[in-house]
């Protein structure tokens, strides 16, 4: 192994554990917590997340060993559900992000609607279309035998070895990617462009009514003057660094990849093996930015792994302590005989 396969072997083995643990523990956050099983977007998050740990637990480990050996990993069968595994939950993951983003859409610019308009049952419909949807296109690049394992991104992937499909195959890329990749890319920029807008004119409003309270308020100390227009600043600031985080980690995760598989069939450029996985570890590192960015960041979230956390942390405390007394009990009645 050259340098390079042993830091992208390195590489994938932080990305399985990070993302092991990280999506584990917003599992166990839906399971801890009525209060997120009872919301409508914990249902997308949950799809989301059964996403990103069988991709952590099926495909990298598949992926790791063909950097390290070169090769497909086991027989054509399994590289063959491995195939057809990663193309489903990478399109099923990328239509919760939409998912995720229209139901956010509706609550900002429609909230009094809101409850109305996204319940369990809608929410149930838009996963079974996202399900259908992402199915689809493995079913037919199996049954035409455009599944295998591709040694630029050492994985099991769409690929064709045939140079007679050659055209039909590339037709077939270029929608899988649109219908997936662009179609999730334009609803997330509409919909989070929209709750932006509303954003801003809400904090304008706000900053009309700060503004006016400290020209009333004459006798303020300049400190909490100074404190009120701080407070203003990241309060314009917050919602575009949210919504710059949801649109800049899909681009930043997936772009690479799509626009290298786009690249290596049109033959425009060759295309270095190293460029290739890289790309694909990118598109792993969205299973580990997707608890972060839609969970476990959230004030929700963090309170419940805190209180899940503390919970341990006391059972075992407790635990510990009871063994100390007991060993402690023992010397005392070994001193006594």
């Amino acid at each position: 192994m050259s340098i390079w396969e042993v830091i992208l072997a390195f590489v994938v083995v932080v990305l399985m554990l990070v993302a092991l643990l990280a999506n584990v523990l917003v599992l166990m956050c839906f399971l801890y917590s009525a209060d997120i099983r009872k919301q409508v977007p914990g249902l997308f998050i949950l799809n989301l997340t059964f996403c990103n740990l069988l991709m952590t637990v099926l495909n990298m480990p598949l992926t790791l060993a063909g950097i390290i050996y070169k090769s497909q990993p086991g027989g054509d069968q399994i590289c063959h559900i491995v195939g057809f595994l990663e193309t489903f939950l990478t399109t099923n993951s990328m239509l919760s992000m939409a998912a995720l983003s229209i139901d956010r859409w509706i609550a900002v610019v429609f909230p009094l609607s809101y409850h109305s308009k996204m319940r369990y049952r809608d929410a149930a419909l838009i996963l079974s279309y996202t399900w259908l949807h992402s199915v689809s296109f493995p079913i037919v690049a199996a049954s035409l035998s455009w599944v295998g394992f591709h040694h630029l991104y050492a994985s099991c992937t769409l690929y064709n070895k045939r140079p007679e499909d050659r055209t039909q195959f590339v037709i077939f890329t270029g929608v899988f990617h649109t219908l997936s990749f662009l179609l999730s890319l334009i609803v997330l920029c509409f919909t989070y462009l929209k709750v932006l807008k509303v954003a801003r004119f809400h904090c304008k409003r706000i900053d009309v009514i700060t503004m006016q309270t400290l020209v009333l308020l004459v006798d303020i100390h300049p400190s909490v003057r100074e404190r009120c227009l701080e407070e203003q600043k990241r309060r314009r600031q917050r919602a575009t660094k949210k919504i710059s985080t949801f649109i800049g980690t899909f681009i930043l995760c997936f772009a690479p990849y799509v626009i290298t598989r786009l690249v290596e069939l049109s033959s425009v450029a060759h295309i270095n093996s190293h460029w290739g996985i890289i790309s694909k570890c990118l598109a792993y590192s969205k299973a580990v930015s997707d608890p972060f960015v839609y969970s476990l960041l959230r004030h929700q979230y963090k309170k419940t792994w805190k209180d899940i956390i503390n919970k341990i942390l006391k059972r075992s405390s407790i635990n510990s302590s009871a063994l100390t007394s007991e060993s402690h009990n023992r010397n005392i009645l070994q001193l006594n005989e």
